[in-house]
């Protein structure tokens, strides 16, 4: 770790370097002098050369290492390259506050292939609890322009991630969903340094704050599929491998302080003045001299150099001891557990009693997400598998809590926030019921976007109709004001109760054992949820039907359901409700039928059907919503076999949507409009990727029904050949546009793959 710079452009009051301790800081000079960068350099490859080393890894630290500038760092970063270079392969890394960092720094990162680390607390108030200017002012803002930089596909390639020092005052969900926000590659949750001489704060009256706080991200972590990489939960895991701050390895890490003096691990600066002083510098000493330093040495003993309470713990392979740094007392040096241990020790119950999510039949754990290129390579085959789907599922569903966290932001602690947080820790499997209904997220989008539909200022309040439905599904105890809209409480999930007059204001809402009960509008109304019979006294329930492998909702009751573009069916008769419930079932054995694999997908996410209003122009209609993550709509009265080629279509749609809230496809700024063979006028290149990808599984349908012989579509190879044609003409055209990322031409060139294969054998 070289700290190529000794001063910081924040302030932050939990910093190890100033804040603590140790002072010695006051005696560096301000930025390590090109002289000692060639020395530490020269250091580094003799160690790599004499010991052979395949790899060494080389961290940019400070201070704050951006305070160089694009011209210094360029000369340091090519003097390391430069000495280290012919004698093993170097790993470049950078950890910043991501103040300062502008298109020029990122070109210089890139050019040097320097893996960069943000200090990034979560959200605005979280972040703004320490990591402050010294004029007191925020930088929130400032690091979130640094991260939305280092996503740019130029520069994505130098994003490692982000960095949180953790706060138990901080809302855990808050500062969860918004390192998600953030598509970091990697996040590391850090303890806020501290000792037996400094313990840390500890609000409130639990005995393991830090272990409950922490558990309440790992248990979300674990029910979203761990949608990122948390590498203090992996280390933590039976078999995780550890880090500096777990585990029982060999410590690996040297300091080159500015003045080119070998440091033990910085994190010691917590500890006392001088404690990671070893007297040794660049100029005079090798790292092998460096590292026989007795505090270094000590730490490569492993269970040797714990004291002797961890020794007798039954999780010390596990936790090795905590942070070395974290273990100093006076009198006792070093030789003492963790001052975190029992929070330590609750944490690692956690991680092993808590189930993951249900493995599938056969497997074990959950396994990790895939890569990038293995995620959008599976969806490219045209329809997914059930792994993939459910890493979709996940990312909507954490798109979805930041959204809520977002609007709980902007509207402040609420009683029903405060009901929802307690129903997540409770009843979590009710929660998400209903943060996954397909229009919760177009609800909330409406009111962080006004600008998103017409007359959106106007829209509820979503938390306490949220929060209320539930603690219905949950059957839980609760009172919530709930607001109303045009004299409409509508649930998700569940359904909307119209009351008598159509006004808007506030009903209190309280769960009953069997239902709800409504205060406070023209007449106090009770609400049974299985009384049965259709829209009895103004409750219109919403409804499930029957189809192979499950249930979908016939979704024609929701207000946000209205997201299509297109206008909506009003509440479908019961009569008409039936029927579309047996058109829909029959449409997805015909799915089946045709295309098993497009079937399985349809199954693992697609959870509800808006009926669209008819339209003698164009009585054949579906469409789908980008925020609408799990719902279709479509005309209701077409034939079932017509009904199952919609489905399969519009999900495309649904999973393409999904990968681009995840992966950039298309350059960002690309103005290119392309002609297609399905359009009369020229598209955008994200609309023809959709229809590119879209098509492709509609070629697969026809094609399988030709092979078939289906009698009742005797022009079945024809429809085949000509959507065959389109598929690959409009594939074409995006590989020759230039307007895709590379990620997104490698997405199109496997479509095109997937494409030849189901064109084999067709007319």
């Amino acid at each position: 770790m070289l700290k190529v710079h000794s001063r910081c452009d924040l302030r932050c009051d939990h910093c190890y370097v100033y804040e603590h301790a140790d002072q010695t800081w006051r005696g560096r000079p301000v930025r390590m002098a090109p002289a000692t960068v060639r020395a530490a350099a020269k250091r580094i490859a003799e160690h790599a050369r004499e010991h052979e080393l395949p790899v060494v890894h080389v961290v940019l630290h400070g201070g704050e290492p951006l305070l160089l500038g694009a011209a210094g760092l360029r000369e340091v970063l090519a003097e390391l390259r430069a000495a280290i270079t012919p004698w093993t392969r170097l790993d470049l890394r950078m950890q910043t506050n991501g103040v300062l960092l502008d298109e020029e720094l990122c070109r210089v990162l890139v050019d040097h292939d320097v893996q960069v680390g943000v200090s990034f607390d979560g959200d605005r108030a979280a972040n703004d609890r320490h990591r402050l200017f010294a004029h007191g002012g925020s930088s929130h803002d400032q690091v979130r322009r640094a991260l939305a930089l280092l996503r740019h596909p130029d520069h994505r390639t130098s994003y490692a991630g982000i960095l949180c020092t953790i706060d138990v005052r901080n809302d855990p969900d808050r500062v969860y969903e918004a390192l998600l926000a953030e598509r970091p590659p990697r996040v590391d949750l850090l303890l806020p340094h501290a000792t037996w001489d400094r313990p840390p704060d500890r609000p409130g009256t639990g005995s393991t704050p830090y272990a409950d706080w922490l558990g309440r991200i790992y248990r979300r972590w674990v029910d979203e599929g761990r949608p990122v990489s948390i590498r203090l939960f992996e280390a933590l895991a039976p078999g995780g491998g550890g880090t500096e701050a777990f585990g029982l390895a060999p410590a690996d890490v040297l300091v080159v302080e500015a003045d080119g003096s070998w440091e033990q691990v910085d994190s010691l600066k917590t500890a006392y003045h001088g404690a990671a002083e070893t007297g040794f510098d660049v100029f005079g000493h090798s790292v092998d001299e460096a590292s026989r330093h007795p505090g270094v040495a000590v730490r490569q003993t492993g269970v040797d150099g714990l004291c002797a309470t961890c020794r007798a713990c039954p999780v010390m392979d596990r936790c090795g001891g905590g942070l070395y740094a974290h273990r100093w007392r006076t009198g006792s040096g070093f030789d003492n557990p963790s001052v975190y241990c029992e929070d330590l020790l609750r944490l690692i119950d956690t991680v092993d009693t808590y189930p993951p999510p249900v493995a599938s039949a056969g497997q074990g754990a959950e396994q990790a997400a895939p890569p990038v290129d293995d995620l959008l390579d599976d969806l490219a085959t045209g329809y997914g598998s059930e792994q993939t789907l459910d890493l979709l599922a996940a990312a909507q569903l954490s798109i979805t809590r930041a959204l809520l966290a977002a609007w709980r932001e902007r509207s402040g602690q609420t009683a029903a926030w405060d009901l929802l947080v307690d129903l997540d820790a409770k009843a979590s499997d009710a929660v998400r019921a209903v943060l996954t209904h397909p229009f919760v997220r177009p609800w909330l989008v409406h009111r962080l976007v006004p600008s998103a539909r017409p007359g959106a200022s106007r829209a509820a309040d979503p938390l306490p109709a949220i929060a209320l439905a539930a603690a219905l599904r949950a059957g839980c105890s609760a009172t919530v004001d709930v607001p109303v809209r045009s004299g409409v409480l509508a649930l998700p999930t569940l359904g909307s109760l119209v009351l008598p007059v159509a006004v808007d204001g506030t009903v209190e809402v309280t769960v009953l054992p069997d239902g709800f009960r409504v205060r406070g509008g023209p007449e106090d109304q009770t609400v049974l949820l299985d009384a049965g019979g259709p829209d009895a006294a103004g409750w219109r329930p919403t409804r499930p039907v029957p189809v192979p492998g499950g249930h979908l909702l016939v979704e024609d009751g929701d207000p946000y359901r209205d997201c299509y573009g297109q206008p909506v069916a009003p509440r479908l008769e019961h009569s008409a409700a039936r029927v579309l419930g047996r058109t829909l079932a029959e449409a997805c054995r015909f799915v089946d039928r045709d295309v098993p694999v497009h079937a399985a997908a349809l199954a693992g996410g697609l959870r509800a059907v808006v009926p669209l209003a008819p339209d003698q122009a164009g009585p054949l209609r579906s469409a789908t919503a980008r925020h609408a993550f799990g719902a279709v709509a479509l005309t209701p009265d077409a034939a079932p076999e017509a009904i199952a080629v919609l489905l399969v279509h519009e999900w495309q749609h649904v999973k393409l949507g999904a990968a681009l809230d995840l992966y950039d496809l298309v350059e960002p700024g690309h103005t290119t409009r392309i002609r297609v063979p399905w359009r009369p006028d020229p598209r955008p290149v994200e609309g023809v990727l959709q229809g590119v990808y879209a098509h492709l599984a509609v070629t697969q349908v026809w094609q399988a029904r030709a092979a078939a012989g289906v009698s009742a579509h005797p022009d079945a190879s024809a429809h085949a050949a000509r959507f065959l044609a389109w598929t690959r003409d409009g594939a074409d055209a995006l590989l020759a546009s230039r307007s895709l990322t590379v990620a997104g031409e490698r997405f199109v060139e496997r479509v095109r793959q997937a494409l030849e294969e189901t064109g084999v054998g067709s007319g």
